[in-house]
């Protein structure tokens, strides 16, 4: 048995906007993934109702207390909270009350994300993250949930995944507000850190918001980042060393290295191209002291080829719904990779599969290639605490089917199926695997 310790974290995650549906409903106004995404989602679908988990959230807690989960992340929606400039939406803030009361209730810790990806259109239409402004208005957001569930939650992430609704959203065109930047290189890059200084900024100031206005002592506060990740093909120090070098390569990954956020964040370091628009005041306002390192993770970017990346993969190698390759070593190189530089404990903020899920003729859903992924991917992550990493908890992408953003609704990455059509609930094979491993704290060899 690959035991973990035992107040190991385990969990589960979700996003407002990728399972609450409710769109126009107690007083919400519309986010950049409402308005701007109509020509970008696959089928032409929306996020209007998906998971309709705005009504439906005592029935899903219901199901995450059968599952056992010790932790469940979620996220705020910053337009059912504030919906316009200055005006407090008392019904979208009793939403989260009631949602945390109910985790509560069933012995689950409320894991709070403020923001994930589903920035106001008023915010927007007055330049987003674009505009210096957004700091004092996210300052007053951040201020507004802390006040309302602080009470009831310990474990807070300012942000989630940066890079891609920074990059992917005003550079790329995969995320909303789908914008592409076609400078040179070099401008690029210029752009991409004006804009980034605005993220670091709104996330040090959130931090200093926890912890001085929170309502209980123990808070704990980090970030969920996502970056490229590389494994070492050998343990050679040269392949070792290789690996490393790759993942903190801002010329090569620029929003996508880890540093380019985490260099701000923890060690009060400006990266490259941000060193002439970061004075020392402003780093030590992003420089907050944080208590663990959350860490979104689901592929070895040198295993997973495009067209701009040759590396290692080959034809035919197992790959998930997305596309993803499948390297479950990734869960040991990555938290090795920013434990050594950060020096704070790994909290895996998301990890699991897209798969081809669906209703089988005996009315259950089989899933064992979740099951296979979720346990090797494990395995590792046992394997890098072994070696001396410290890691407090592992967090599963995602708790149940969601709308994946302008993939719609065909990637499946839940542990409970979602039909769309009757919002009926299936726990899969893998949510049993997954209640049994939380049970046994630990893996069966």
């Amino acid at each position: 048995m690959k035991q973990f310790p035992k107040d190991f974290l385990w969990g589960a995650a979700s996003a407002s906007f990728q399972v609450e549906g409710a769109r126009n409903e107690d007083g919400k106004t519309d986010s950049i993934w409402d308005a701007t995404s109509p020509g970008h989602i696959k089928r032409n679908l929306n996020g209007d109702v998906t998971c309709d988990h705005y009504h439906r959230y005592k029935e899903d807690v219901a199901l995450m207390k059968e599952l056992g989960l010790k932790s469940y992340r979620f996220s705020i929606s910053w337009p059912r909270v504030m919906p316009k400039r200055g005006v407090i939406n008392e019904r979208g803030i009793k939403f989260y009350q009631n949602l945390t009361d109910e985790l509560l209730k069933a012995g689950i810790e409320p894991f709070c994300t403020l923001y994930h990806w589903d920035l106001p259109m008023w915010v927007y239409n007055e330049g987003g993250w674009e505009n210096p402004q957004i700091v004092k208005e996210f300052t007053e957001y951040v201020k507004v949930v802390v006040e309302a569930i602080s009470d009831r939650v310990r474990y807070w992430t300012t942000f989630n995944e940066p890079a891609c609704f920074i990059g992917f959203g005003y550079f790329d065109g995969r995320q909303a507000p789908f914008r592409i930047n076609r400078m040179e290189k070099e401008q690029k890059f210029r752009d991409l850190a004006r804009i980034s200084k605005n993220v670091l900024l709104c996330h040090g100031e959130a931090v200093k918001i926890i912890r001085s206005c929170s309502k209980r002592a123990d808070s704990q506060v980090g970030f969920a980042l996502n970056a490229r990740n590389f494994v070492a093909y050998d343990d050679t120090e040269a392949g070792i060393e290789k690996a490393r070098r790759q993942m903190f390569d801002i010329d090569e990954g620029s929003f996508m290295a880890a540093n380019w956020w985490a260099d701000p964040m923890i060690l009060g370091k400006a990266p490259k191209y941000m060193e002439d628009i970061l004075s020392e005041e402003e780093l030590k306002l992003i420089c907050q002291p944080l208590d663990f390192f959350g860490y979104n993770v689901y592929f070895a970017n040198n295993y997973n080829a495009d067209a701009s990346a040759p590396d290692k993969g080959w034809a035919g190698m197992p790959r998930t719904q997305m596309g993803w390759a499948i390297t479950p070593e990734v869960l040991y190189w990555s938290p090795k990779f920013l434990y050594e530089r950060y020096h704070l404990p790994i909290l895996i903020t998301e990890n699991g599969m897209s798969n081809l899920d669906f209703v089988m003729s005996d009315g259950k859903v089989h899933d064992p290639q979740r099951i296979d992924y979720m346990e090797r991917y494990l395995g590792e992550l046992h394997h890098a605490m072994e070696d001396g990493i410290l890691v407090i908890g592992y967090t599963a992408w995602s708790i149940m089917d969601n709308f994946e953003w302008a993939e719609g609704f065909d990637p499946r990455f839940g542990l409970i199926y979602v039909d769309y059509r009757t919002q009926e609930r299936i726990p899969k094979d893998s949510f049993y695997w997954y209640q049994n491993v939380i049970r046994e704290n630990g893996l069966r060899d």
